[in-house]
């Protein structure tokens, strides 16, 4: 399968490093392939490839996309994702690391209505950067959660293959309102990292009885 990724600074390239490996065919959507930050990325992983950004959705199967909240309007304006499943990875995170749309609304939520022709698929953002090139704990009995959202099942469903693959167990939490929930739990660990000192080698699990 071929990933798009738009945005490939930590969050971006660990994600799409650890599924490279996995077998994963991974292009780099960048207008500029001579940008700092794929040059950064290409001389960490030189098998990634480098694309314009609509030419990068059309040759790929899912995009994802892992840049700073404030700039995606602009960036997703006048893109055709022709039906294709779009991961958002991105938080918005305000002042004091508050939730950046003052919990009204989610981000993703906003980015579906930036890139109507997409399916958004909420995903790979209650962690930090750290903990997604490798998700394994060997003394671990459980692998640890990837909480997911969206309103399209088929969307959803080619992403969950994407998750277990990347090393995560999968879990469905609904539609794409619940995105905001998931934000929160970003905005929970990286107060809890970035902010109060906890180390951030340290993942969510999901557990039934």
């Amino acid at each position: 399968m071929t990933l798009a990724f738009i945005g490939i600074g930590n969050v971006g390239f660990a994600i799409a490093h650890n599924l490279e490996q996995k077998g994963y065919n991974i292009i780099v959507a960048n207008d500029n392939p001579n940008s700092q930050s794929v040059q950064k990325a290409l001389t960490q992983n030189p098998n990634f490839k480098v694309l314009p950004v609509q030419e990068a959705i059309e040759a790929s199967e899912v995009t994802f996309l892992a840049t700073p909240f404030h700039v995606n309007e602009d960036l997703l304006k006048g893109l055709d994702f022709q039906g294709k499943p779009l991961v958002d990875c991105s938080n918005p995170v305000g002042a004091g690391i508050s939730h950046g749309l003052d919990s009204k609304v989610s981000g993703s939520e906003k980015v579906q209505e930036w890139a109507p022709t997409a399916h958004v698929v909420k995903a790979y953002t209650i962690y930090g950067f750290e903990n997604f090139s490798n998700p394994e704990y060997l003394n671990a009995k459980e692998k640890p959660a990837m909480l997911m959202a969206g309103n399209d099942s088929d969307a959803k469903h080619k992403v969950t293959s994407i998750i277990e693959a990347s090393g995560f167990y999968a879990k469905d939490v609904g539609a794409l309102d619940q995105a905001l929930h998931l934000e929160h739990m970003t905005l929970l660990w990286v107060k809890m990292v970035r902010r109060d000192g906890h180390h951030p080698h340290f993942m969510w699990a999901y557990l039934e009885k």
